[in-house]
């Protein structure tokens, strides 16, 4: 999910759709945006969003070792892919501290040394 349409799922929130001005949801609605009754939608486009930041971030992950040759990231890097710019140090320190967390696929498609330690 890019930006634009995290941007137009939250202004299509009725919590959020309630609170703008009659000409903030006029310009909405020009757009083609009505306030969403349904807001389950929104809890299964996050969580499928969710699943998919992982493999997202081995997506960047691969990008930047095949580039640069090795998986060590600086905790600043930001990766360009096609998704858009990424976090990617961020990413992986974040998914190291959780290590234990991650299931055994996901350890296995890390590839790296400290992913398979508990």
């Amino acid at each position: 999910m890019n930006k634009a349409s995290t941007w137009t799922t939250l202004q299509t929130e009725p919590a959020v759709w309630d609170t703008l001005l009659p000409e903030q949801r006029e310009r909405l609605e020009a757009l083609g945006l009505k306030r969403r009754t349904d807001t389950a939608t929104a809890a299964a486009t996050t969580a499928a969003s969710r699943a998919g930041a992982f493999e997202r971030g081995i997506a960047a992950l691969t990008q930047y070792a095949a580039r640069e040759g090795r998986v060590v990231v600086p905790r600043a890097h930001v990766e360009e892919t096609p998704h858009g710019p990424g976090r990617l140090g961020t990413w992986v320190s974040n998914t190291r501290s959780r290590r234990a967390k991650l299931s055994t696929e996901q350890r296995a498609a890390l590839g790296i040394d400290w992913a398979a330690a508990t």
